[in-house]
């Protein structure tokens, strides 16, 4: 009783995966959480969704794996779902269609061609003995597995077929959905994508991860030996490209100058270019003295003008358009405003025509801090010293151990639909009747699991070729 208990719960699973139900349901589901995750962005920063949703829409977001959704269990699931359904479904009706497809001795029967739709008859001026000849010559051409069967009136019927496998393509189709699954299952679990940024002549061997989980170190190190740029005459970037070298234990073990859509690939992980960046002007070193020159930027408010003057601490420097006078008092190397640090910094006092002198903190970090005065013009202070650019290269690095599986998927795909689409297991029959003493009527037959114009096509090419091999038609 155990056993027959244990039989039913397994037939009904098979069943319940094996439904069209779930296959709808499953694909809808698809369809609706991929319509979402397009609508809402993948893999942002906590902040952008705040910004977006509000922290409550954010925290259901995250509850809900919403804002990495590709990676969550629910979809996942999904994926499962639909692998199990297309297996099982594969299986039992592979299991109805075995025989039919791997059979050595096929059986035809002469009166099911005798009912297809699908025929040609035509008169042909030769003896029924040496046209059934030429009929098996024409067939033994482009089809295989010929038999001759006797009909109930006596007529005989010789019977071929050709592409019998073909009836594989769907489970073909099937197969390569099964390992576009699995090689994508295979790369968000295995994989990874991360970007880093490394400054020109640095190295880094950790990264940080896209979907904000943390940091990944890598088997090597990468080292941006230089990063070059070219603009339009508009000033808009044109070409960026970075000098890159793979470091293991010191030793380059791999180089190359990547550009956008130019990865370098090493290890089964990929380094793109993707961004790039100007590195700021390196600070004073901690507990060092003021530079020997600053540089003054006034922005006068009034006129929009920008000038620049140099000085050292203790000058007094006179603000063009009148605007009075900026005496720079002394230099900070650790500022603070409102208990946040600024680091190195210059006060100074200005004071204008006829009013009460005003003390600025202007830190050399952040240029733009004097802006949040508000007076009548925007001070900022930099070290006078010329340095040289430097720029840092936004890299790009991903790990897909899947694509391999995803590429073979695709080309399995592709040769599934042409011989779903393209190719059809074709069974042919003909049969030569005497017609008077001489003559004799052919007609050619045809069965197809599919397309039935093509076969239709097929059997008038075949009455074609026979009558012509006959020495032609009888217009009779």
């Amino acid at each position: 009783m155990a056993g027959g208990d244990a039989l039913a719960i397994l037939n009904r699973l098979v069943s319940f995966f094996a439904s069209v139900r779930l296959t709808v349901v499953v694909l809808l589901s698809l369809a609706v959480t991929s319509i979402i995750g397009t609508v809402i962005p993948q893999n942002e920063a906590p902040e952008g969704y705040v910004q977006a949703f509000g922290p409550r829409g954010y925290r259901f977001l995250e509850a809900l794996d919403l804002v990495d959704m590709y990676h969550a269990w629910w979809f996942q699931l999904l994926l499962l779902l639909l692998v199990v359904n297309i297996v099982v479904c594969s299986v039992e009706r592979l299991r109805a269609s075995w025989t039919i497809i791997f059979t050595r001795s096929p059986r035809y029967r002469l009166e099911r061609f005798r009912k297809s739709a699908v025929q040609t008859e035509f008169k042909v001026d030769a003896a029924p003995e040496v046209l059934r000849q030429t009929v098996r010559t024409v067939l033994g051409k482009g089809f295989k597995r010929r038999a001759t069967l006797a009909g109930e009136d006596g007529i005989e019927g010789d019977c071929a077929e050709r592409w019998r496998w073909s009836r594989l393509g769907v489970y073909i189709v099937h197969l390569s959905v099964v390992m576009l699954v699995a090689g994508g299952m295979i790369g968000g679990l295995f994989g990874f994508e991360g970007y880093v940024n490394i400054p020109e002549g640095e190295a880094t061997d950790t990264i940080s991860l896209r979907d904000g989980s943390g940091t990944r170190q890598l088997p090597f190190a990468i080292r941006c030996n230089d990063f070059s740029l070219s603009v339009y005459p508009n000033g808009a970037p044109k070409e960026y490209r970075s000098s890159i070298s793979l470091l293991r234990d010191g030793q380059v073990i791999e180089e190359k100058e990547i550009i956008v859509n130019d990865p370098l690939r090493f290890e089964g992980i990929n380094i793109f270019q993707s961004s790039y960046g100007k590195l700021p002007p390196p600070l004073p070193a901690e507990g060092a003295g003021p530079p020997e020159r600053l540089a003054v930027h006034v922005l006068s408010n009034h006129s929009g003008r920008s000038y620049h003057e140099e000085g050292a601490i203790g000058d007094q420097l006179d603000l063009p358009e009148g605007l009075g006078t900026l005496r720079l008092d002394a230099y900070r190397p650790d500022s603070q405003f409102m208990g946040q640090p600024l680091g190195p910094a210059v006060e100074a006092t200005l004071v204008h025509p006829g009013q009460a002198p005003i003390k600025l903190t202007l830190p050399l970090r952040f240029a733009a801090f004097d802006r949040m005065r508000r007076g009548q013009v925007v001070v900022a202070v930099t070290s006078a010293i010329p340095m040289p650019e430097r720029f840092y290269t936004g890299l790009q690095v991903t790990r897909d151990p899947g694509v391999g599986t995803v590429y073979v998927a695709f080309a399995v795909m592709i040769i599934g639909c042409l011989v779903t689409f393209f190719m059809s297991h074709q069974q042919v029959c003909a049969t030569v009747r005497p017609r008077g003493r001489q003559g004799s009527t052919v007609v050619v037959y045809g069965i197809t699991n599919r397309n039935k114009m093509a076969m239709q096509r097929q059997v008038d090419l075949l009455a074609r070729r026979i009558a012509a091999a006959a020495g032609g038609p009888d217009g009779a």
